[in-house]
């Protein structure tokens, strides 16, 4: 089975909390929306990011990266740290 490599590519990335929508919403050019919380302690907030494969939702705590394209996507944070690291 052949093997391959990723190749070194410099992303631009935002992390998303219920502290960081409007960062977020500027990030992605307006195009994140749907910013709701769980209406408990400790909620969990989520927004929808619109992909190449549709819609997606980013849960709070997950990346939102954007690629070599400039199409947005979000990234779990253990796969962030795995792939990529602050230049």
């Amino acid at each position: 089975m052949p093997k391959f490599r990723k190749k070194p590519v410099v992303i631009e990335a935002v992390r998303f909390t219920r502290n960081t929508w409007n960062e977020v919403k500027e990030f992605t050019n307006g195009q994140a929306h749907s910013w709701t919380t769980e209406r408990r302690i400790g909620g969990n907030s989520t927004c929808i990011i619109p992909t190449l494969e549709g819609q997606h939702i980013a849960n709070e705590g997950d990346w939102i990266v954007k690629g070599v394209n400039g199409e947005f996507y979000p990234c779990k944070p253990d796969i962030f740290e795995k792939t990529y690291e602050l230049i």
